[in-house]
């Protein structure tokens, strides 16, 4: 490994900082000084709920640190040691790779509210695939925003994967049927499609998207083969709301959480784990290339409970 350049753990254990921190610094001011006791167990389930981590998963932990240890003295290390496990029991079962399927080509229909990094994301699987042997093709949906198109051009030049796009305000849906028309002529392997981001309460563009996945199906019934819903992780409580109204619209199969380099509300990826159960099969944690990863919940699970 280079000097210069972190290893993934180093990238993610300091991009999870500030929630690390948060959730560091409440453990820390209530277990210090005093002995374990209803109170103080019913304070940490309020401050783990405060980090985003969900009632559920709050509830979860508080009990864990409780059994057993009333009355005694408790180490804010064993306190975030549990923390950890009962996180990553939480989040082991969704820890799931994207993999490519014998479908060809196979469709990845990449979907997200405007902001959340979905187009980024599309650059970076495509680098991504690319490095694995696959002939990659992205067709910039997003048909509301020039800079997007111009985004996604930039990244097809950048991995060697062919970009299908039109005119700004052109249909996506007919974008979408044009590009998997062409991806099968030329015996493309994986096709990213990009979407506009689309405003939850927006029931037209809602009602757009349906229209691109009832297009896609014309060309290949079983096409798209994943949908990818891209979250920002900033947004905290809200990225909940998101896979409710995106699950609803376009039968998201996973999820690629972003943004979760400086935020405190990285626990919000637990909360959705555990109501949802969608695999989770990428976190991002900062702009570069590589700053994409494959989810793997022990790394998270240490990351966020602050563990080396």
């Amino acid at each position: 490994m280079s000097e210069n350049k972190p290893s993934w753990w180093q990238r993610l254990s300091s991009g999870l900082k500030r929630t690390s921190a948060s959730i560091g610094g409440a453990i820390a001011d209530l277990v210090t000084k005093r002995k374990l006791d209803a109170g103080m167990i019913e304070e940490l389930e309020e401050a783990l709920i405060r980090a985003d981590l969900g009632i559920d998963v709050a509830g979860r932990i508080a009990a864990a640190v409780g059994h057993g240890r009333y009355d005694k003295q408790i180490a804010p290390e064993e306190v975030k040691a549990i923390l950890a496990a009962e996180v990553e029991k939480v989040l082991a079962p969704v820890a799931q790779p994207l993999t490519i399927g014998a479908a060809r080509p196979f469709v990845v229909l990449v979907v997200g509210v405007n902001g959340s990094g979905k187009t980024t994301t599309i650059g970076k699987l495509s680098a991504k695939f690319r490095g694995e042997g696959h002939a990659v093709m992205i067709a910039a949906g997003d048909t509301f925003r020039a800079a997007a198109i111009e985004q996604l051009k930039i990244w097809g030049q950048r991995t060697g994967a062919p970009v299908v796009a039109s005119e700004p305000g052109a249909d996506a849906a007919s974008l979408a049927f044009e590009a998997l028309t062409k991806a099968r002529e030329q015996g493309i392997g994986v096709l990213l499609v990009d979407t506009a981001g689309r405003l939850q309460n927006k029931t037209a563009l809602m009602g757009e998207l349906e229209k691109i996945v009832r297009v896609i199906k014309k060309v290949d019934v079983t096409a798209p083969h994943a949908v990818l819903l891209v979250l920002d992780a900033t947004v905290g409580q809200n990225a909940l709301g998101q896979v409710d109204a995106f699950l609803k619209t376009a039968g998201v199969t996973g999820l690629a959480m972003t943004k979760l380099d400086g935020t405190a509300r990285g626990g919000i990826l637990v909360a959705i784990a555990a109501k949802y159960q969608l695999p989770v099969h990428f976190i991002g944690v900062g702009e570069g290339v590589d700053d994409l990863a494959p989810f793997e919940a022990r790394d998270f699970a240490r990351a966020i409970a602050g563990l080396e």
